[in-house]
């Protein structure tokens, strides 16, 4: 799907795509500028000795830009599996039992999705910071927005997950994902600020 025509649809009332969808593109343009980085500053000769830093976070960053796209794809699949589950008859009680039982299974697949990719995006976060090995200032603004992509992409993913907790019924799966999110944000929160300052380190006036 084009730019302009994933926006529309974001944009427009139809359940899909939604805030999962939208966070895990985030986090896919975060991966995609710390593979910028790399790219520029391995074919830059100044930069030589970087070359194999380079070539691993590119390798690294790549796949991360694609498993963000299949995130996405997940991401929209499962909630729709919620809205079909949410539509299923309930007049009798079997079927609402049916039904309840597959709004359950909807919801949690619903909340594995962004959890999955919020995985993801702490494994970005992580990626941008290592980037700054390379020691290249004039991308230093484009790493700085990698980060920030990548932690505002753990955070959506985060909301998204939490919100699908709200219907869950089961405590243990609930406590199990926020173990694993307690997780991703605090490792993932030094790391941002670490780039943050190196990038304003770099765009400070001399």
């Amino acid at each position: 799907m084009e730019l302009e025509t994933y926006l529309e649809t974001l944009a427009s009332s139809a359940p899909t795509p939604g805030g999962g969808s939208a966070a895990t593109v985030v986090v896919a343009l975060g991966a995609a500028l710390v593979a910028m980085v790399a790219r520029i500053t391995r074919d830059n000769q100044k930069y030589a000795a970087k070359t194999s830093l380079a070539d691993d976070l590119i390798a690294k960053a790549d796949a991360m830009r694609v498993q963000m796209l299949v995130a996405r794809s997940d991401d929209e699949a499962a909630f729709g599996r919620v809205v079909a589950a949410s539509a299923l008859p309930r007049e009798s009680q079997p079927e609402g039992d049916k039904r309840a039982a597959a709004v359950q299974a909807a919801l949690a697949e619903a909340a594995a999705a962004p959890l999955r990719a919020a995985r993801l995006a702490a494994d970005v976060a992580a990626l941008a910071a290592r980037a700054l090995e390379l020691g290249n200032p004039h991308l230093a603004s484009d790493l700085g927005c990698a980060a920030d992509f990548a932690a505002a992409g753990l955070s959506a993913c985060a909301f998204n997950v939490r919100v699908n907790y709200r219907y869950i019924h089961d405590r243990e799966l609930i406590a199990r994902g926020e173990r694993q999110l307690q997780r991703f944000e605090s490792t993932t929160a030094p790391l941002i600020e670490q780039v943050r300052v190196a990038t304003q380190r770099a765009l400070a006036k001399p």
